[in-house]
């Protein structure tokens, strides 16, 4: 195991918690300590989080690297189902694009732009997290995708659903209604993609498992995270679940190390916790916001919530996503693309536009339903955090979310925040809304509004 040079953001929690996370050079050269750093949740069942820089969740990131992160799983998948021919990069280059250096991650964006194919196979990513990492994980392989969802559809029939255990919001369900996730899910011969950003116990993926096994049996499941820390209790917990269900599970990583937890490590989390005051939604006004058009393509789903084809992903490709966002921010040397809790993959596209025609800097990241402690310290992995109220239907009801680290010194001349037309004007526009939330951050508030996803109850 690789025990140096852990990423600067882990330390505050390393030394106060005793928790340090480790591992040897995986794909590329890369290593847990490139791509993670540590924070606190604000969670009674798990003390630590693991804090992505590739994923554009909780760290605003340039997003071609969130699109390559998601880009490279994909070919490692295609490599384990034998597609050849996959891309390979060099640590040091990844490295120099995670420090910001622009030629560094054009080159990056290049290279796993070649993306490998396997049409045959169904990959379901994870919500909240792990929607947009699944929808790029199944643009790489030219296939049908999906993710689970917590959104409220009373029109829609869930095919399944199972339990995250850890999570704050623990239920999920399966709601596809395209045609094309509707065969693979028939096919046994399928293989079948599970995406999570993190394999931290492998519980969530078993209790996946065992749901859709028994409703349809399939050959062979892949499970891909960007970071796989189990132990090695969990690994053997996942070998043994494949001989009981009589099929095969692989699984496949950028990243593999293990977490090392002192045993009060829940107790001294939670009472580091308990010191410092919750981040609550604030009463401020949303001022100006200026409304932005996207010319989103007909037939193309913004979400993978029903399900999404092959054929979906070359339209998008195609499409002009930023005509009427560009004069906007024309003048912004840095900008903030927002995405919000699952949708994920369309502001990224948004986002990936912008960063390749806008001249200055661009950033991705989302909103979140996860609570975090915040602490503005160099060696933490989330230094601020906003709050606000809930605006799109969900299953478990009106909530707090949260923006974090998306203060920043100076504020960012422009934040584009990226949402579908599910969201509640009132609650949008509300004093303890998103818009009055995110408002004293920015010099230049936009709003894009993309068509929320229907299901269709027949094709």
């Amino acid at each position: 195991m690789n025990l140096a040079a852990p990423h600067p953001s882990a330390r505050w929690v390393g030394e106060r918690l005793g928790v340090h996370v480790e591992g040897p050079p995986g794909t590329d050269g890369l290593t847990v300590h490139d791509l993670l750093g540590l924070a606190l949740r604000r969670n009674p069942k798990r003390a630590h989080l693991l804090v992505s820089h590739v994923l554009g969740k909780h760290v605003p990131t340039d997003p071609r690297l969130v699109r390559a992160a998601g880009l490279r799983l994909g070919a490692r998948v295609a490599e384990l189902l034998g597609v050849p021919d996959a891309p390979v990069l060099d640590a040091p280059t990844w490295r120099a694009a995670l420090a910001g250096d622009e030629r560094a991650t054009a080159a990056v964006d290049a290279v796993v732009r070649r993306p490998p194919a396997r049409p045959d196979a169904l990959v379901i990513g994870y919500a909240e997290t792990a929607t947009g990492l699944g929808h790029t994980v199944a643009d790489a392989l030219g296939c049908a995708g999906l993710h689970s969802t917590r959104r409220a559809v009373p029109e829609a029939i869930d095919y399944a659903g199972f339990e995250e255990e850890h999570s704050h919001a623990s239920g999920h369900q399966l709601l596809p209604c395209e045609p094309a996730v509707l065969a693979a899910l028939a096919d046994p011969d399928a293989p079948v993609v599970l995406v999570d950003d993190e394999l931290s116990t492998g519980r969530t993926v078993a209790n996946t498992l065992r749901v859709l096994h028994a409703r349809a049996p399939h050959r062979h499941y892949v499970v891909a995270g960007l970071v796989d820390v189990r132990s090695a209790a969990d690994h053997d917990r996942l070998v043994d679940l494949a001989e009981e269900l009589g099929t095969r599970i692989d699984v496949v990583s950028l990243t593999q190390g293990r977490v090392e937890l002192p045993a009060d490590v829940l107790a001294r989390g939670t009472a580091l916790v308990a010191d410092a005051a919750p981040v609550l939604p604030g009463a401020g006004r949303p001022g100006d916001v200026v409304p932005v058009a996207v010319d989103w393509p007909a037939g193309v789903p913004t979400t993978g919530r029903f399900g999404t084809a092959p054929e979906h992903a070359e339209p998008l490709a195609g499409a002009d996503l930023v005509r009427h966002l560009l004069p906007e921010v024309h003048a912004a040397g840095s900008v903030l693309v927002l995405g919000s809790e699952e949708l994920l993959h369309a502001p990224l596209a948004v986002a990936v536009q912008l960063a390749e025609r806008h001249p200055g800097e661009v950033r991705f990241s989302s909103t979140t339903r996860s609570p975090v402690l915040a602490v503005d310290d160099p060696g933490y992995a989330v230094r601020s955090s906003v709050a606000f109220v809930s605006h799109d239907p969900v299953l478990d009801g009106p909530g707090i979310r949260y923006a974090h680290n998306a203060t920043r010194a100076g504020g960012w001349d422009a934040i584009v925040l990226v949402l579908d037309s599910a969201s509640t004007p009132a609650d949008l526009h509300a004093p303890d809304g998103v818009l009055a939330a995110l408002a004293p951050l920015t010099s230049r508030l936009l709003l894009v509004t993309l068509p929320a996803d229907s299901w269709r109850s027949s094709p």
